[in-house]
């Protein structure tokens, strides 16, 4: 991160979604409970598995002539309607009330969410934005991780947690009688 950036932003501060928006061009971040987390370019491995997760979605939810949208990061969730202390860009997002949707983002929880972990963001996904998503209300939370080669699930409606290895079929919980091979 650069030196200057950081000096703009005090660590002691509560900071909300106007500080996201001021960022300087190209500086992305997200907000959780009003602490601010920069986050580093996506690598090769994470973009191919994005890329390969959201076309297998999009495909499925087109076949069956569904209404939910398929959006990759970045696109900003706004978890809490009203809340200005969080602001995430989750890898894949699945909303089904496109109500939820504008120009800004996603103004509510998201159906289906997906992070897909790096070095930088393991504690993020793993704890603080498990525990974001489920009080929001999003229905279900994968974690996928290249270096351990699991898919780790989170049914929050359904109260199930699964841990998937990479190869094995993943049953989507929101979606009846669809699974995805995470490869």
């Amino acid at each position: 991160m650069d030196d200057a950036v950081k000096e703009k932003l005090p660590e002691d501060k509560i900071y909300t979604i106007d500080d996201i928006y001021n960022l300087p061009e190209g500086v992305r971040a997200e907000l959780l409970n009003g602490e601010i987390y920069y986050m580093a370019p996506p690598g090769w491995t994470h973009q191919r598995i994005s890329m390969a997760l959201s076309s297998e979605i999009a495909a499925y939810i087109k076949k069956q002539n569904g209404d939910c949208q398929v959006l990759a990061a970045p696109f900003a969730v706004f978890l809490n309607e009203g809340s200005e202390k969080n602001y995430l860009e989750p890898d894949i997002s699945v909303i089904c009330d496109i109500s939820r949707l504008d120009e800004k983002g996603c103004h509510g929880a998201p159906d289906w969410v997906i992070e897909i972990v790096s070095p930088s963001s393991r504690p993020r996904d793993y704890i603080k934005k498990m525990i974001q998503y489920c009080t929001a209300g999003v229905r279900e939370y994968w974690i996928v991780d290249p270096d351990k080669k699991s898919v780790f699930v989170y049914g929050f409606e359904a109260d199930r947690a699964e841990q998937y290895d990479f190869g094995e079929d993943v049953p989507a919980g929101i979606f009846e009688g669809f699974s995805i091979r995470v490869e």
